[in-house]
């Protein structure tokens, strides 16, 4: 009987903690492992939220997608078909949704745009991202809870305001959506690897990756050390074994980071946990003016 997505949930909370664990340890195969369990567990999760999300449109539990390559919908697929039916394209937040879960870390809007077109064909107007998350706080203050996500903000690690220009997903851990000292460049890598990741799962199926993906994964190649040499296009192998080997030097650092913060942000209120806190009045969590 398939997990509950409660169950997953706590799962994956365990996993990660696992993971923090192994890789403070220096326990490289337990890392590996956990890391491993983690992502499928994460691809459990989505599979579910796909099937309730069938239910909820009316098309029943056998909607849901549980043969098609992960992350990556068929153009005639139940949610497509629904979109086209009430307004001709899928909804913005969808898109988002979908483009954010591939990135697996907090994204600007141009890295949001760029994955949904290597992934999904479909490309997002960037400016319409502009009120999407002032949207989403509306309704999660109007009705909290009553969507399976929420387009929200990364956080600040010190302040705990939002982000300037970083989408992430309410679904997340708050560690997650933490964005520290090392939080640029550990969520950089994590992209890597899941860009790489997602291109290896198009090609497991006989099916070629798109030209949007191809230069989606050379522009990360190109800014880790050893991830690709000369001309030629990059190798999704090595992008995630440069990435990965780089990321495990950040890690434990990284992790020490989000984690002081997440303890700071468990005193908020559900609203600011996923939207930021105020900018001024945080001198007594974080230690300073909130100038």
């Amino acid at each position: 009987m398939p997990e509950s997505l409660e169950a997953l949930e706590q799962r994956m909370t365990d996993l990660r903690a696992s993971l923090r664990e192994a890789t403070r340890a220096g326990d490289k195969a337990a890392a590996t492992k956990a890391r491993s369990e983690l992502r499928d567990a994460e691809q459990a999760w989505h599979d579910a939220l796909d099937a309730l999300d069938a239910e909820a449109a009316g098309a029943g539990p056998d909607a849901a997608r549980p043969t098609e390559p992960p992350l990556r919908p068929r153009p005639d697929s139940p949610a497509r078909t629904l979109a086209r039916a009430v307004g001709g394209v899928i909804p913005v937040r969808e898109q988002v949704h979908q483009a954010l879960t591939v990135l697996g870390a907090s994204a600007a809007p141009k890295l949001i745009s760029a994955a949904h077109e290597a992934f999904f064909a479909d490309t997002i107007v960037t400016t319409r991202l502009a009120s999407l998350r002032r949207d989403e706080e509306r309704s999660f203050a109007a009705q909290a809870y009553a969507r399976p996500y929420y387009i929200c903000a990364a956080l600040t690690h010190d302040r705990l305001t939002p982000a300037r220009g970083l989408l992430a997903l309410s679904t997340w851990p708050l560690e997650q959506r933490i964005v520290g000292p090392l939080g640029p460049r550990t969520d950089f890598l994590t992209q890597a690897v899941r860009v790489a990741e997602q291109i290896q799962r198009i090609q497991a199926t006989g099916e070629q990756p798109s030209d949007a993906a191809w230069r989606l994964l050379h522009r990360f190649a190109q800014n880790v050390p050893g991830a690709h040499e000369g001309f030629g296009a990059a190798d999704p192998e090595r992008v995630i074994r440069a990435a990965t080997t780089e990321s495990e030097v950040h890690a434990a650092d990284d992790a020490e980071q989000r984690q002081a913060a997440a303890q700071r942000a468990r005193k908020l209120t559900d609203t600011q946990k996923l939207f930021g806190a105020p900018a001024l009045g945080l001198a007594d969590q974080t230690g300073t003016d909130g100038s």
